[in-house]
């Protein structure tokens, strides 16, 4: 529903209420046809602002999907999902098993597929007058990170300084701007 839309069948709704209130027992019936006129114009005007099929489940991620009148949602794609999720819960999951006669050997450390996979992220940290902090969402991309200092250095409330962590299993600082210098949080430098 566009703006024009949502303005015009505000205004058609607010007219119908006004309406509701001036109702009585002695309305005349031009009155009436008038208010019938309104409502049919509040109507017209729902029905083309409303573009999607009426939902058929309760499910805000499927809303037009298929329905399980079982599910408390009414949603089957939800549903299955978690009957599946029960089912290895009580099966004991359905992973291989692991141990004598079955191919794999169990480990204390687990398997390379059970360990996440490294990442590789740059983080935007700001000096704060005490320490480094966190100033903006880790990103994947050197090049945006940068992007992103720079646009903080340029901001209103620059701090005195920033710099770019590379995080990839260790944290390794690549690149500072600014100098940053110890702050006394205390007044008169704690006399």
């Amino acid at each position: 529903m566009n703006h024009a839309q949502l303005t015009a069948l505000g205004r058609a709704l607010r007219v119908i209420g006004e309406h509701g209130e001036e109702l009585a027992s002695d309305t005349p019936a031009a009155r009436l046809h008038e208010v019938k006129a309104d409502l049919r114009r509040a109507l017209d005007l729902l029905e083309e602002s409303v573009s999607q099929d009426r939902p058929s489940t309760r499910c805000a991620e499927h809303p037009t999907g298929p329905v399980d009148e079982d599910a408390p949602d009414l949603c089957l794609l939800c549903e299955t999902r978690r009957r599946a999720a029960r089912r290895d819960r009580y099966d004991g999951g359905s992973r291989p098993a692991s141990g004598p006669g079955s191919g794999t050997a169990s480990s204390r450390y687990g398997v390379r597929e059970d360990r996440p996979q490294p990442q590789q992220r740059w983080l935007p940290e700001l000096w704060n007058g005490r320490e480094w902090q966190l100033c903006g969402t880790p990103r994947r991309d050197r090049r945006e990170a940068e992007l992103f200092v720079a646009a903080q250095r340029r901001g209103p409330h620059a701090a005195a300084a920033y710099r770019l962590v590379h995080e990839f299993t260790d944290y390794e600082v690549v690149r500072t701007w600014g100098t940053p210098v110890r702050v006394d949080i205390e007044p008169m430098g704690n006399l």
